[in-house]
């Protein structure tokens, strides 16, 4: 058995590309669903009669999902085989588009989200743990950038192709149209997806999973409540259970020997000063996405269609620039990329939060495709950075903590952003001026952690030394 494992190993060293290729597309299939729902949210709140801040819950309970799942993924990566989380990742996908695509009210949607949510939940880490097993560290930057190409060029079409279904067809659309596709991916993965390194027999903990998801889903609901009336005591109630649930779990950590993920890791500094940075630019990058389709459409009146255009150009780039980006960290270290991209990622929003109603349809999308360039070149080089600077026996630890991260900052992001949005109420200006206003402040939110991020990257380089 160790033979057979170690001499596929080596044949992954060699040829690791195609099954990382495969992988990268079903984590893509995920995000580019997720994406696309951003654009229909007005047509949404039009058909089953809710509000935005009820509709934004189709982005952040998927996420929210899929980061409850990211962090069992250190358990899941030593108990389980590659094929078997990637077969669980391809029918979870399936039986969610189904659920979605005949969803008869909007609970129903939501359910189905929260199902194919599994999908990115369990592929996402699961790509970065064969990159992980099968890479040197000297060529990881390139492949993780390699990786994100693919699972990149979601978020450049899936606003798009929302956009589109949802003007020429259906929103139910959306979800028929990515059953095929699914379909050939999970028997390509069958075929040719092996195993790297042993599997070992873990007793799970329920309990601190327990804690931790308590933990996350009453923060998220306590950002949600914000602005509606009478709004504080039930904000605080939130916030205090999160915060005890967050100490328990800590509490509990320190004893327990069961397995889900190790909290050392956050002991070392080269950890924490990435994962921060890294936090702070999907926090920002998954609420702009959110913000600005829904902006064009109310302050500029523009089409769903038309909003989803808005960010296909700097998506695109930001996909296609992943492997020089990676290229970049592993050619000149991560001060370039890191500083560099973040600079760029400052200045843009910088000119957004000043312009306000100013914004055509033409400019908003300009500023987003230097944003999202200088966004993605900071993101995954935090990440393969930091990972980088590990010790090899933390890395899946690592992993798992960047992915929950990850996707809980996407469920903040959405969920404050929706809410600061929409929670100014000046009555001497119309409902469009308020949306500008809430808009401008939420770009001053970003612009500050865009401030902040300068001084961990330079505790992070610090560190490293």
């Amino acid at each position: 058995m160790d033979s057979t494992v170690n001499e596929q190993n080596e044949n992954a060293k060699k040829h690791p590309f195609l099954v990382i290729t495969v992988v990268a597309f079903m984590t893509f299939m995920g995000v580019l669903t997720e994406t696309s729902m951003n654009v229909t949210f007005p047509t949404l709140m039009d058909q089953f009669n809710i509000s935005l801040p009820t509709v934004q819950w189709v982005t952040t309970g998927y996420l929210l999902m899929v980061a409850l799942l990211t962090i069992t993924s250190a358990f899941l990566k030593r108990r389980f085989t590659n094929k078997q989380l990637f077969v669980s990742a391809a029918l979870l996908f399936i039986a969610g588009d189904v659920m979605c695509g005949l969803a008869p009210n909007y609970w129903t949607l939501l359910v189905g989200r929260l199902v194919q949510a599994g999908c990115v939940g369990l592929t996402g880490p699961l790509m970065n743990n064969i990159i992980l097993d099968v890479v040197p560290a000297h060529k990881l930057g390139t492949y993780m950038g390699m990786a994100n190409l693919i699972v990149l060029v979601a978020p450049a079409l899936g606003p798009t192709f929302g956009g589109a279904v949802v003007s020429f067809a259906s929103w139910r659309m959306i979800f028929w149209i990515t059953v095929p596709i699914t379909l050939v991916l999970l028997l390509l993965g069958i075929f040719i997806i092996k195993q790297y390194t042993p599997t070992e027999h873990y007793e799970f903990d329920w309990l601190r999973f327990g804690v931790l998801a308590l933990a996350m889903i009453t923060l998220l609901m306590g950002f949600n409540i914000v602005g509606q009336r009478g709004f504080l005591v039930k904000f605080i109630c939130y916030m205090v259970v999160s915060a005890a649930s967050f100490c328990l779990f800590g509490w509990l950590s320190k004893s327990s020997h069961k397995a889900l993920f190790k909290l050392s890791v956050f002991k070392r500094p080269v950890f924490l000063f990435s994962f921060l940075p890294y936090v702070f630019l999907q926090y920002s990058n998954i609420g702009l996405n959110f913000m600005l389709p829904s902006y064009v459409q109310i302050v500029n009146s523009a089409s769903a269609f038309i909003a989803g255009l808005i960010l296909l150009p700097g998506s695109v780039l930001n996909g296609l620039g992943q492997p020089i980006y990676g290229w970049m960290l592993d050619r000149f270290g991560g001060k370039l990329p890191l500083y560099l991209g973040n600079s760029l990622f400052l200045v843009q929003i910088v000119i957004m939060m000043v312009m306000g109603q100013q914004m055509s349809v033409l400019v908003i999308t300009i500023l987003y495709t230097v944003y999202a360039t200088g966004r993605s070149m900071a993101f995954g080089n935090s990440m393969a950075y930091g990972l980088k600077h590990l010790p090899k026996d933390e890395q899946k630890d690592a992993n798992a903590i960047y992915g929950t991260g990850n996707m809980l900052a996407g469920s903040l992001g959405t969920t404050v952003i929706a809410t600061m949005m929409t929670s100014v109420h000046i009555y001497t200006l119309s409902y469009v001026q308020n949306i500008v206003v809430g808009s401008r402040l939420a770009f001053a939110m970003l612009a500050l952690l865009g401030v902040v991020n300068f001084f961990l990257f330079r505790r992070l380089f610090k560190s490293s030394k």
